[in-house]
């Protein structure tokens, strides 16, 4: 049964548009740059050794619990993410997706992305995950350098990610992503552009292309490489890079993010544009906008084993959940909307927030003072940064931060 939700009211008359994210956190090995909530299989234990069939009723479960939130909106676009969702059997993702279209509703024109490593691909056919109902595939290349990918830990090498690209078309994928990271250890310039060549010889509708971080937590984080470039060479790696695409017409629409005309990811847009979406799955995370505008964030379990354990005791306890405050949900907005390239608009901001533009006057006034956001045109305002305030993001976002008692009083 669907679940009986009157559509929300909100007080704009505008209603935020909703998608799922479904996490699947196992994987065949950790990645030394990784920070996402991955599980990495034991080396004695193959991929029959995974819980699937119990992880997929605690994610129907999870689903169950959370659809009373969707406040009769049908789900715009599904994310399949982890670790590496392609481990799962396409019969577990198709059970997701009938559930969460039975709960929530799916729109007529659902984006439905999986995740999938070419180095573990080759479990399933991809065939099945196409009948399945995903519509959209990410692969994560990373590089087509086999040293470099032997350094990041990936389990396949440039061959594979080939093979994998031709089994997709194959299966009938035509929505492709590839993901390709560049400032790598020891790489140069001229490798970083030969990888985006190969990229685009293989002929993907969107490239993600964004810079290796060292993140806390990760191996990398605890001993980063000693050749990392430095910032003058990872510079010149995204600006050659970016002509590179644009001249083989990709537009650049989010600061890693490019797409051929029309193929620019649903989901992830949401997300920078301050929408909402369920999450499922261990260590998922949602936001949600009630009727009277009053912003949550959910979170679930970080470890499967307990996740699966809360999920199957009477009643389930899956969920955590915190009201956003009015200063960080300010911040929120302005910290996934000025990694757009076109921007977002004063309206956007009420709309998604509840609040008045006034209240981003001194973040914006300091922004453009700085040469960090456009001028505001009067016929059709917009808050779009500059090229020098997406070279310098963090410094952007920045300005939007709450005062440190602001949470108090907001």
């Amino acid at each position: 049964m669907r679940a009986a939700c009157r559509p929300l009211n909100y007080h704009t008359g505008m209603t935020i548009p909703l998608s799922l994210y479904v996490h699947i956190p196992w994987c065949i090995s950790k990645c030394p740059y990784c920070d996402f909530n991955s599980h990495p299989l034991p080396a004695d234990k193959g991929r029959g050794e995974l819980p699937e069939a119990d992880y997929q009723q605690a994610l129907i479960t999870d689903l169950e619990q959370d659809a009373m939130l969707a406040g009769g909106r049908k789900i715009e676009s599904v994310f399949f993410g982890g670790g590496t969702p392609s481990l799962f059997t396409a019969e577990s993702l198709h059970a997701v997706l009938t559930a969460a279209d039975e709960l929530v509703g799916l729109s007529d024109s659902v984006e439905v992305t999986m995740e999938a490593n070419p180095g573990a691909i080759e479990y399933h056919a991809l065939t099945d995950y196409r009948e399945a109902g995903i519509n959209r595939l990410s692969l994560g290349a990373q590089s087509f350098n086999d040293e470099h990918l032997r350094r990041l830990g990936r389990v396949h090498n440039s061959a594979g990610i080939g093979t994998a690209y031709a089994e997709a078309r194959s299966a009938g994928f035509d929505n492709i992503n590839l993901d390709l990271m560049y400032g790598l250890p020891g790489q140069t310039v001229i490798q970083a552009l030969e990888d985006l060549n190969s990229a685009l010889e293989l002929g993907p509708e969107h490239l993600s292309h964004y810079h290796l971080t060292m993140e806390p937590g990760t191996l990398f984080g605890r001993k980063p490489p000693s050749d990392l470039p430095d910032d003058d060479v990872s510079w010149e790696m995204l600006a050659a890079g970016q002509r590179l695409l644009a001249d083989a017409g990709f537009a650049r629409y989010e600061v890693s993010a490019y797409g051929r005309p029309g193929f620019n990811c649903r989901h992830n847009l949401n997300y920078w544009q301050f929408g909402d979406y369920l999450g499922i799955g261990a260590g998922a995370h949602g936001k949600l906008t009630a009727a009277d505008g009053t912003i949550t964030r959910t979170m679930k379990p970080l470890k499967p084993a307990k996740y699966q354990r809360l999920a199957l005791q009477q009643p389930p306890d899956l969920r955590g959940s915190a009201v956003v405050s009015a200063a960080d949900a300010r911040f929120e907005f302005m910290l996934n909307g000025m990694r757009l390239t076109g921007g977002v608009t004063p309206a956007d901001f009420t709309v998604r927030t509840g609040q008045s533009p006034a209240a981003l006057s001194p973040g914006l006034a300091a922004a453009r003072e700085r040469g960090l956001l456009e001028p505001e045109a009067s016929n059709s305002p917009v808050w779009r940064p500059t090229a020098l305030g997406h070279r310098f993001l963090d410094d952007l976002q920045g300005l939007f931060l709450p005062a440190p008692d602001e949470n108090n009083h907001a």
